[in-house]
């Protein structure tokens, strides 16, 4: 039997590139391995070291997740299709608001909302009177906070503590060429408030944390994630579900991304679709892999209609549905999402009743980087020394031939660090060799597969390419 396995994004690298692939299989465990059987590079991915599927990872036959089915052998109808989801990041939930009244020019500014019985006098009241905390001033937070500040939504808390690079520019709008250098926030108020003197914005410029994120939300009738990681990915989500918040969510890379609301009494976490976080590195963030400029603004947009639809109590919200979004087909698809009785947080009997730590929980605490604490390390400034000298050095480059065509150490050979078990013969373990990516956290793990194969002559550029272009050639651009 025959079925079209959709990759995506992350995982196309290891497909040569194939958005979807036809398989077959009687079963899902069947096609899967036959696709890791024709894909070896892929098991780790998909698999743990006892040969089950990864807690990240959620496989769907059309649109019903397998857990709900008979799990890996869920039977395969010709024509079937599989969607492999992995963690990147029912009906309309109304929002309980008091009127108030609109001013004249407030009528005015809204008057297309008010024209339309969906909305009407009434409902622009009740988004006057709205709260929405955004956590998150960036790519996702951009767009969203824009379009709620126009929509007229009475207060909006954005939650930041970043300030605005040149790289943020592509994407992220709410910023301009003259805000780099200055504060996510203080940038974004000022463009809300030319946007909209009307609406009242609340600016905590803080890192989010399992210390102040309770007494946050509980100050907000919606929370809408926009952030960029999985310690607050999972924090958001939990701080919600603790308050009784919904979290509209969403998450990008490169050419797709997701949506969906969670939290809501009735419907699912992000937990319940995301048991457990990815071992740290196996996914590669949008500094690493890249975004399109573009995306944030249509998932943002997505965010912003859902938060808008909460608050009228209109149409169907995406709780208890994950929206996918792939802008290179132009195709949206849908999959239903259950509530997980035995979720640790909103299920049954939950056993998370306050916030823990979260950057252990994603292992990235302490122990976790214990393993690379021994990593020998050489700054910038110590390699173009040793390099003055005539040392035999091999300068070995494991970023992405795009990310080599911007910029790279003259002399230096490219290796990506997902062939390099594949291209193992192409280095001397006898040579000096040095390892850079782009900051340093790629090339620290291309040095542990190095190990591994058994080389031991080997060093990580301190702060990678960055640190070079910084300290030693500023004629590199930096990106």
């Amino acid at each position: 039997m025959a079925a079209k396995v959709y990759i995506p994004t992350p995982l196309r690298a290891y497909v040569g590139n194939q958005e979807a692939l036809e398989l077959e299989g009687e079963t899902v465990e069947e096609v899967l391995k036959n696709l890791i059987q024709q894909y070896g590079d892929l098991k780790k991915h998909l698999f743990n070291e006892e040969g089950k599927l990864r807690n990240f990872v959620n496989i769907y036959v059309n649109d019903e997740d397998i857990r709900y089915l008979e799990r890996e052998k869920t039977p395969i109808k010709e024509n079937d299709t599989i969607s492999i989801v992995p963690s990147i990041a029912g009906g309309s939930i109304q929002i309980e608001t008091p009127s108030e009244e609109l001013s004249h020019d407030e009528v005015k500014r809204y008057s297309r909302h008010l024209i339309m019985p969906e909305v009407g006098m009434e409902g622009q009241k009740k988004l006057k009177k709205a709260s929405v905390l955004c956590v998150g001033a960036g790519g996702l937070g951009s767009p969203l906070g824009l379009y709620l500040a126009a929509a007229g939504i009475g207060r909006i808390g954005m939650v930041d503590f970043d300030v605005v690079d040149f790289s943020n520019l592509q994407r992220q709008i709410i910023h301009s060429t003259d805000d780099v250098g200055r504060s996510k926030l203080e940038s974004a108020r000022q463009k809300l408030e030319a946007l909209n003197p009307n609406v009242r914005l609340e600016m905590h410029e803080m890192r989010l944390t399992s210390e102040n994120a309770l007494e946050l939300f509980e100050n907000y009738d919606i929370v809408a994630d926009g952030t960029d990681n999985f310690p607050t990915r999972y924090l958001v989500n939990d701080a919600c579900v603790l308050t009784g918040k919904p979290n509209v969510y969403a998450s990008i890379f490169r050419f797709e991304g997701q949506a969906s609301v969670f939290g809501t009494p009735e419907g699912p976490c992000y937990r319940c679709l995301y048991p457990e976080p990815p071992p740290p590195g196996l996914v590669p963030s949008c500094a690493e892999g890249g975004v399109l400029g573009i995306l944030p603004g249509l998932v943002g947009l997505i965010q912003a209609t859902e938060v808008i639809k909460l608050i009228l109590g209109k149409g169907e919200s995406l709780a208890g549905r994950l929206l996918l979004f792939d802008a290179l087909g132009m195709k949206f698809r849908e999959l239903k999402l259950r509530k997980d009785p035995q979720c640790p947080v909103c299920g049954d009997n939950p056993t998370i009743k306050e916030l823990i730590d979260y950057a252990e929980f994603c292992g990235i605490g302490p122990e976790v980087e214990k393993p690379q604490a021994d990593i020998e390390e050489i700054t910038a400034v110590e390699l173009k020394a040793e390099l003055d000298q005539g040392k035999d050095i091999y300068i070995l480059d494991v970023r992405n031939p795009v990310e080599y065509d911007i910029c790279h150490i003259e002399g230096s050979y490219l290796i990506p660090v997902d062939q390099l078990l594949h291209r193992l013969h192409e280095l001397d373990s006898a040579r000096d060799i040095v390892a850079h990516c782009r900051t340093g956290v790629r090339s620290a793990n291309a040095i542990q597969i190095l190990r591994e194969a058994g080389f031991r002559k080997l060093r990580n550029l301190k702060g990678g390419i960055l640190a070079w272009a910084e300290e030693v050639d500023p004629s590199l651009p930096k990106y």
